[in-house]
């Protein structure tokens, strides 16, 4: 009885150039252990949207993510990826202005999260990230935290009735996001405990938090239970796997360990083409 490629990876460890062999070469994404989610934000970018669906599809990955829901065809949307047996894993529903860290906003935040639940109904997608938002003259870190943990308190109700995840996402501020107030893994940990929600989780950003925090391994062991998404890039310069610092073979391999069985999301701008960005991801995925 022969096995699946994706059980003859489970079940002994191989070098890269035995599971080059087990590797569709024009299907790259669809590797072995990690689910990827392309980003069609950032990736194909002269392309349109649709277009751009088409083209992950192609190279064998499994799902896609976007940037906010408003100003797209949902329609059209959740119906190419229904026909090319896609998944949408997660898109934007509260950016950066205005502040989820301001209870001015909080109102809004309530009817913005009950829309957005509605657009994740029509692209069958049940997580959205969230954000907290650029530092407020004359408050305090740590008040901004308190007034994002009271957003997220009443928004994780209207999550909770729709049973979708929100995910909050901590920004680096050295390179990317100057100025956003959380960029730490352990202010975001300790907001989703006191928000204390199953429908309140981290978008785990493995490209921010080496820039901020590094020792990713370790970070993702005493944070696990809170992650409810990860995405990727290298670093320096936001590009795929192979091209900076992070040894992401061993971290997605601490992934798996963890049992991370969720799509990671791949949020970098590819150096050359997008076939050959596929094929790095590839390679990042052999342990």
């Amino acid at each position: 009885m022969s096995l699946s490629r994706r059980k003859l990876f489970a079940a002994a460890p191989l070098g890269l150039a035995a599971a080059s062999l087990l590797q569709d070469p024009d299907r790259p994404a669809a590797t072995m252990h990690t689910r990827f989610a392309a980003n069609i934000e950032m990736w194909w970018r002269d392309r349109p949207l649709l277009e751009r669906i088409r083209a992950a599809h192609r190279l064998g990955f499994p799902a896609i993510e976007m940037w906010p829901w408003r100003g797209k065809d949902l329609d059209a949307i959740a119906a190419l990826t229904r026909e090319l047996g896609l998944e949408l894993t997660q898109f934007t529903a509260w950016g950066f202005d205005p502040p989820l860290n301001d209870p001015a906003n909080h109102d809004r935040l309530e009817r913005e999260i009950a829309a957005a639940c509605g657009a994740a109904a029509v692209l069958r997608t049940k997580m959205m990230t969230v954000l907290a938002g650029n530092d407020r003259p004359g408050v305090s870190q740590a008040e901004m935290h308190e007034h994002v943990i009271a957003g997220l308190e009443r928004a994780a109700r209207i999550a909770e009735d729709h049973d979708v995840t929100l995910i909050l996402e901590p920004l680096n501020i050295r390179v990317d996001h100057a100025g956003h107030c959380l960029s730490r893994s352990d202010d975001a940990l300790r907001i989703c405990r006191q928000v204390d929600s199953t429908h309140v989780k981290i978008n785990w950003d493995l490209y921010h938090l080496q820039i901020t925090e590094g020792d990713l391994c370790g970070h993702l062991r005493g944070g696990f239970e809170h992650i409810g998404y990860v995405q990727l890039a290298d670093h320096p310069g936001r590009t795929e796997p192979g091209t900076g610092e992070i040894h992401y073979n061993r971290v997605l391999r601490e992934l798996w360990d963890l049992g991370y069985r969720g799509f990671v999301g791949v949020e970098c701008r590819p150096v050359g083409t997008e076939l050959e960005a596929a094929r790095a991801l590839a390679r990042a995925d052999v342990w």
